[in-house]
């Protein structure tokens, strides 16, 4: 069964332009346990992604992503030279996880924060809940239907 999924990213950091022109990525620097598991156990090669830039005025779903390799180790964990080193995580242990996305479709119309608290249809995204701040999280189908359509998308659209 597909699953459905939000990813934040930093436009100053990697927007979905650069998705867009790199083709796929893998997606590392997750330094929480919840969504590390949710990258280790839940997310699935096809499994679709909302691309969300945060910390922008307005935040912002932008695109849509897919999984493209489930779980694996995050290689910056160990890097030493990395703003995500942990000195805690070793090859026998390597405590944090990433997956790979590629770019599936770019939204013709942005879905900001705001609309997305101002449809009832998404009153229960995690995205909107307070204190909500994971940077992988689940999205239910429904939800992942509506935000496409409030982009200008539809699940045929989609190749």
């Amino acid at each position: 069964m597909d699953k459905y999924w939000l990813m934040k990213s930093e436009p100053h950091v990697y927007p979905f332009e650069q998705l867009v022109a790199d083709g796929s990525t893998h997606w590392d620097g997750v330094r929480n346990y919840q969504a590390r598991n949710m990258m280790r156990d839940d997310m699935k090669k096809g499994d679709l992604v909302l691309f969300y830039h945060s910390n922008f005025k307005p935040p912002h779903i932008a695109g849509i992503a897919r999984v493209s390799r489930e779980g694996y180790a995050d290689h910056t964990a160990q890097d030493p030279s990395s703003n995500y080193f942990d000195p805690k995580a070793t090859p026998e242990n390597p405590r944090w996880m990433m997956v790979d996305i590629e770019a599936v479709a770019e939204l013709p119309t942005i879905v900001s924060l705001e609309e997305v608290r101002n449809n009832p249809a998404c009153e229960n995204m995690l995205l909107i809940r307070k204190g909500q701040r994971l940077s992988v999280q689940p999205v239910e189908e429904s939800d992942f239907d509506t935000v496409l359509a409030m982009g200008g998308l539809s699940r045929s659209d989609l190749p």
